[in-house]
């Protein structure tokens, strides 16, 4: 047996690890490469995943990301940070914002080369984003955009299309708002303290000052005068103190009346107390007040999981959203892009049809004593018609009725050819398994608006309350009913295409409500195949929430589902391990790989050993 090649990224890999070290400026580093998203862990750093193809837009991200957090390793002082960082949600992306495109453009002007690496990131991001078709400035981030202005004012480099759209968008309300505190821009970046309260000052400028917390360069002096002004007013209270019990000793008479009016006012409030009590309890059982019933909860799956309003969710069929002759232009842009893919995916569907007929087929019983004769025994029956065991009977298999049921992601990161293939392998899976007699619902889950939407409007007019929970109007679209014939909804797919249709995903009410669905099918066997491209992500939820709301939710749900067992549930994540949630699952690097998961896991339903087969991995 040969022995495999080396991957031949590998050395890429291995110098890219030790650039990064070098310029974070920290030998021991560990640097570790996943389709997982980028960071900076506890463990050390966290890069994007490069192939053996090694495509120059893998290469490009790898090392504008590996740039990006060497430089706020190295720059960044989390002390500093934490002292000037403002408490509210939204003043404390924008300060991040900042903070993180300081750190960056500091690099830059150091190391140059830098600059050209973290522009390919930060076209990667604005891209996945779908930046450049934004076209309002309520619909670009406040956050992002200051973070780009820092950037593009501090290095003089033009930014990337997505990211320079977003920036002019917003860039005249900052100027007209903070123009003063970004001329000394210059004077600032490279100290971290001195650009926090520069950062502090333009986040009021801009209207978020009451989100920004005690000034912390107070609060020393505070301290010091608050020490003082405690120690003056010690003896006086004291004094005070004295002055009551020296009254008391002068009069003890008066001092005794105060005690019993006191006493008799309390046996009073208490006696009134009891006969209310007392009221309360003599009412006939018929004729008590009754309480109204707890609210249901909003998850069967975790009953704590909160939700603020569903006053503005909407449960919508994809024919609602767009005009009968936008859907079909959609459609046809759709089957545009997606031409060379098509011839692959039809033979891997028509894989999957065989395999799935090849089930459903019917058997034959032989060499029986009865039934139907055996046109094979037809010459032995002639030679001697008493001969036995010439006939056979006609068998079923036991193939049941099933309903497969796609939920796909419909979030901003999955903009481009990501949507574009999960919709054309949605599209050609579901006419071949209505071929196989097979019934195919297909839902899609986002959320109405980015940053909350009205249901934040709504939590912010009502004074903030704190915890919650889901703070967003939900958007669960039904492109294909499981009844309803392909040929009258083949269209709707094309609905993913819409501009301005994919933003936020809350995974977990997505789920629980295809799962939902799912049960109330007739059908004796249900799948549900969930297709995403990372977690739970929702700004406006977890900026008031714990950074895990949503992933926990979805892991509870996952669990329900997992442990009621009358739905099989199956998973593929497109660059993200979605192994870390479902016990059967695949993960691909790949979104071209998308079409072969999806047959291969629906294939390795109907084998005889499904649980083994379901765990391949595609590629």
């Amino acid at each position: 047996m040969t022995k495999p090649t080396d991957n031949p990224a590998d050395p890429f890999k291995k110098a890219l690890a030790e650039a990064t070290r070098t310029m974070a400026d920290q030998p021991e580093l560990t640097v570790a490469y996943s389709v997982d998203p980028s960071g900076i862990t506890k463990d050390g750093m966290r890069l994007p995943q490069v192939s053996r193809r090694m495509t120059r837009d893998e290469v490009m991200l790898a090392r504008g990301t590996a740039d990006a957090l060497a430089m706020r390793l190295r720059h960044h002082d989390e002390g500093v940070a934490s002292r000037y960082a403002p408490v509210g949600p939204l003043a404390r992306e924008i300060y991040e914002a900042m903070e993180t495109a300081r750190c960056e453009a500091v690099g830059a002007r150091a190391m140059p080369g830098t600059a050209v690496n973290i522009d390919a990131k930060i076209s990667h991001d604005a891209d996945r984003k779908g930046y450049a078709q934004i076209t309002q400035a309520s619909d670009a981030p406040l956050a992002v955009a200051a973070g780009y202005l820092v950037r593009h004012l501090a290095t003089g480099r033009d930014l990337p299309r997505g990211a320079a759209n977003v920036m002019d968008l917003w860039r005249n309300h900052i100027e007209d708002q903070s123009g003063g505190n970004l001329d000394q821009l210059g004077d600032v970046l490279a100290d971290q303290a001195a650009f926090a309260r520069m950062a502090r000052q333009m986040i009021s400028d801009l209207g978020y000052g009451d989100q920004l917390g005690d000034d912390p360069d107070r609060d020393d002096d505070q301290d010091d005068a608050g020490e003082d002004m405690e120690a003056e007013d010690q003896p006086d209270s004291k004094g005070d103190d004295e002055q009551e019990q020296e009254d008391a000793e002068a009069s003890p008479e008066k001092s005794q009346e105060e005690q019993q009016d006191q006493s008799q006012a309390q046996v009073t409030q208490e006696d009134s107390a009891d006969m209310e009590q007392g009221d309360e309890a003599e009412f006939p059982e018929g004729e008590a007040p009754l309480e109204p019933p707890p609210p249901a909860p909003h998850s069967d799956a975790d009953p704590n999981y909160a939700v603020y309003t569903t006053d503005f969710d909407e449960e919508i069929k994809a024919e609602d959203l767009a005009e009968p002759a936008e859907l079909e232009r959609l459609r046809a842009y759709l089957d545009q892009q997606l031409e060379p893919l098509k011839g692959a995916v039809s033979r891997l569907a028509n894989k999957l049809q065989r395999r799935l007929q090849a089930q459903q087929n019917r058997s034959w019983l032989f060499d029986l004593e009865e039934g139907t004769l055996d046109a094979g025994r037809l010459a032995r029956v002639v030679a001697n018609p008493t001969t036995p065991l010439s006939f056979k009977q006609e068998k079923d298999t036991e193939f049941r009725d099933t309903c497969v049921t796609l939920l796909l992601d419909n979030s901003g990161s999955m903009r481009g050819r990501p949507i574009s293939i999960a919709a054309i392998c949605a599209d050609v899976l579901a006419r071949t398994l209505e071929r196989c007699s097979v019934k195919v619902e297909i839902l899609g889950f986002t959320t109405r608006a980015w940053k909350g939407g009205q249901s934040r409007e709504r939590w912010l007019a009502q004074g903030r309350p704190q915890g919650p929970g889901r703070l967003n109007d939900l958007r669960h679209i039904i492109y294909k009913g499981a009844d309803a014939p392909w040929r009258r909804v083949r269209p709707n797919l094309g609905l993913m295409m819409k501009e301005g249709l994919l933003k936020e995903n809350i995974d977990g009410e997505a789920l629980e409500w295809a799962h939902r669905r799912a049960m109330h099918r007739p059908e004796a066997r249900k799948i549900l195949m969930v297709i995403s491209d990372g977690a739970p992500v929702d700004d406006s939820t977890l900026s008031v929430n714990q950074a895990n709301y949503l992933e926990k939710h979805l892991r509870d749900v996952i669990a329900m589902v997992e442990r009621r067992r009358a739905v099989e549930l199956i998973a593929i994540g497109i660059g993200h391990d979605v192994t870390r949630y479902y016990q059967r699952a695949v993960t691909i690097t790949d979104v071209e790989q998308l079409a072969g998961a999806m047959t291969e896991q629906l294939a390795s339903l109907f084998d005889a050993n499904p649980k083994g087969a379901a765990r391949r991995r595609a590629g």
